[in-house]
């Protein structure tokens, strides 16, 4: 019987040090930006992001990450989904992590106050899904 017990936590060891880890898929790094044009303002923001799934083939590494933009204003109102989009991103060598970038205009019925970018993300290949957020502030000169 003993012996039983230890083939089956033999096996159970072995498959279990020998499946493939499991990453998580994190957002990091979360940044905005605010410039002031005039009558209006334009918005860059950044997050990078790491854990997706990457397929390869023909020496190329391909990753397919979906994200949507939520802008949270000063009262608290947040406007979901204010950009949305899907990007595929191709590499010659396995990713680490890769940059995700939007950039948008914000009209003269926007007021001065503190800001944020919620940066809502989903990994095509896995289903599973990280969020960051960064700050920014609107203040006319």
């Amino acid at each position: 019987m003993k012996l039983f017990v230890f083939i089956v936590f033999c096996i159970l060891l072995l498959f279990t040090s020998c499946t493939k880890e499991t990453k998580k898929l994190e957002a990091f790094n979360a940044e905005a930006f605010a410039y002031d044009l005039g009558n209006s303002w334009e918005v860059d923001g950044t997050v990078r992001v790491k854990g997706f799934r990457q397929n390869e083939k023909n020496n190329k590494f391909t990753a397919t990450l979906s994200y949507e933009i939520d802008l949270v204003k000063p009262p608290g109102d947040t406007l979901r989904a204010l950009i949305s989009k899907t990007e595929d991103k191709v590499n010659d060598e396995e990713f680490m992590d890769v940059p995700i970038e939007v950039q948008f205009d914000l009209d003269s019925t926007y007021s001065d106050g503190d800001y944020e970018l919620i940066f809502n993300i989903k990994d095509a290949g896995t289903g599973k899904t990280a969020s960051a957020s960064a700050s920014f502030n609107l203040k006319k000169d």
